[in-house]
């Protein structure tokens, strides 16, 4: 039987299938869309997510399928005001091996998800429409638009903000949305820009934007709605795009031709009431949307199947006692309210301040967006014992140490899989890394000029239990002898 269902293969989908099936968990993947998807959509990766998909083993193919600096070439009424580059100052450190976010098309991140996934010995069942499902204590049966059945322990709907999963379960998206599109946007060819930079036009007629990819002939194109004679909007269409383009820009020497993608924006901000119904799991789009403002959207998703691969996983594989499901709600709810809040802010934001000449999209990013500062200190899976300045709960930083056979190796080396793993801090901690159950990995640390211990905000010797998704678990000295073992204990295995 199929041990998980997921019901999409955006992002989010791609990456649950991902952290399942290298546990060795059965997994299927159905996606009602024929055809997989080829336009552009979310375009930036952020540090965090650049640590998970590296985790998994994309790190590599990625960088060199995006790039890590473009400027933001700004306009005002159709005259170059300046440049600049947000990540222009951002820096790798041994704790943060990810400074800058990654630009590269969501269709290339699907790709690379999808041939990843294909190694672990899954595809994606395309043209496979759920339609129905059934649960009971047991399982759940999903039912498909041919006629056809599939039986499984859990579902995780990933089927984005029109989610037939959501909608089946009467979960209630709560929210605002508008009726009217705010933009229009789509993938064309240009010619006369230089695809050095992201070129933004803004003044008193809206907003006009083309950003460049890596490795292909297409930007990106993302503008105010154009309108007809009533005031209504108009359907996004090359000759459409072409007329907003001179409108917005001035020029006559742009030429936009081969329009491969036409789509439409509207403000959406909303959340699922709950993110569990029984056996069913919502994640991504299916459990929040929210504005464009800071390039959320494709990273909440990737970090909402992260936290929920590895609790699905070791429930299966008998590690940990069904309970802990009920966490994947407890932190990731929270994480998603906050993107809602942030995302609102930064698009009130450039709202407001595009009207300043030399201002463009960087004035949504109101907040911290790289991924790296959110954590789940509020856990009930969170257990501190020294109240330093990194709690459990806070993401586990990197940092240099040897790997097992001495040779220069990182903690992210460490903790790439589906393991906890125990840091010991220093001699005085040795005896405690032993007799370990087996999906906890010891770590001995001598660190002999104290970096790992400034990085973790730790004086003396102490032990720190990662959990898998490399999120602190437990920090504590090592004559609590009892910590290490209660923790994992309550997690009911």
């Amino acid at each position: 039987m199929t041990t998980v269902v997921i019901a999409g293969a955006g992002p989010t989908g791609l990456t649950l299938a991902c952290g399942l099936a290298r546990q060795g968990v059965a997994v299927r993947v159905i996606d009602r869309a024929a055809r997989f998807p080829t336009g552009s959509r979310g375009k930036t990766l952020n540090p965090r997510s650049l640590e998970i998909l590296a985790d998994l083993g994309l790190g590599d193919r990625l960088a060199a399928a995006g790039r890590t600096r473009l400027p933001f070439r700004k306009y005002f009424e159709g005259r170059f005001v300046n440049e600049t580059e947000p990540f222009a100052d951002a820096v790798p450190t041994a704790a943060t091996p990810y400074a800058a976010s990654l630009w590269l098309p969501q269709t290339r991140v699907e790709r690379l998800l999808r041939e990843r996934l294909a190694g672990h010995g899954v595809r994606v069942e395309a043209a496979t429409e759920l339609v129905d499902l059934r649960q009971d204590g047991a399982g759940v049966e999903v039912r498909l638009a041919d006629g056809g059945r599939i039986a499984a322990e859990y579902l995780v709907a990933c089927d984005g903000g029109r989610s037939t999963v959501r909608g089946l379960l009467g979960i209630p998206f709560i929210g605002v949305g508008d009726p009217e599109p705010a933009m229009v946007c789509g993938d064309v060819e240009v010619e006369g820009l230089d695809p050095g930079a992201w070129h933004q036009w803004f003044g008193p007629k809206g907003a006009f934007m083309l950003c460049p990819f890596t490795g292909t002939r297409r930007w990106q194109l993302q503008s105010s709605p154009e309108t007809d004679a009533d005031g209504r909007p108009v359907a996004p269409s090359l000759e459409g795009f072409r007329r907003l383009a001179a409108l917005h820009t001035g020029r006559a020497d742009l030429r936009l031709r081969n329009a491969t993608w036409l789509s439409t924006w509207r403000v959406n901000v909303r959340m699922a009431e709950r993110y569990r119904e029984g056996r069913v799991f919502l994640a991504g789009d299916c459990a929040h949307v929210h504005p464009t403002a800071g390039g959320l959207g494709m990273n909440t998703g990737i970090q909402d199947a992260w936290n929920l691969a590895w609790k699905l996983g070791h429930v299966l594989r008998g590690l940990a006692g069904p309970g802990l499901l009920d966490t994947y709600q407890e932190e990731r709810r929270p994480i998603g309210a906050w993107t809602l809040d942030v995302t609102g802010a930064g698009m009130a934001a450039v709202a407001e301040e595009s009207a300043t000449p030399g201002v463009g999209v960087e004035a949504g990013g109101v907040g911290v967006l790289t991924g790296l500062a959110l954590g789940y200190r509020w856990s009930s899976l969170a257990a501190d014992r020294l109240a330093g300045p990194v709690r459990a709960g806070d993401r586990a930083p990197d940092g240099h140490c040897p790997g097992p056979d001495g040779a220069p190796a990182r903690l992210f080396d460490h903790f790439a899989g589906d393991h906890f793993t125990l840091l010991g801090l220093g001699p005085g901690t040795r005896p405690y890394l032993t007799g370990l159950p087996g999906h906890v990995r010891p770590v001995p640390l001598d660190d002999p000029d104290g970096a790992l211990r400034r990085a973790y905000g730790i004086t003396g010797d102490a032990l720190v239990l990662v959990r898998p998704d490399h999120h602190i678990a437990l920090v504590a000295r090592p004559d609590d002898r009892a910590a290490v073992p209660g923790y994992l204990a309550a997690l009911g295995a």
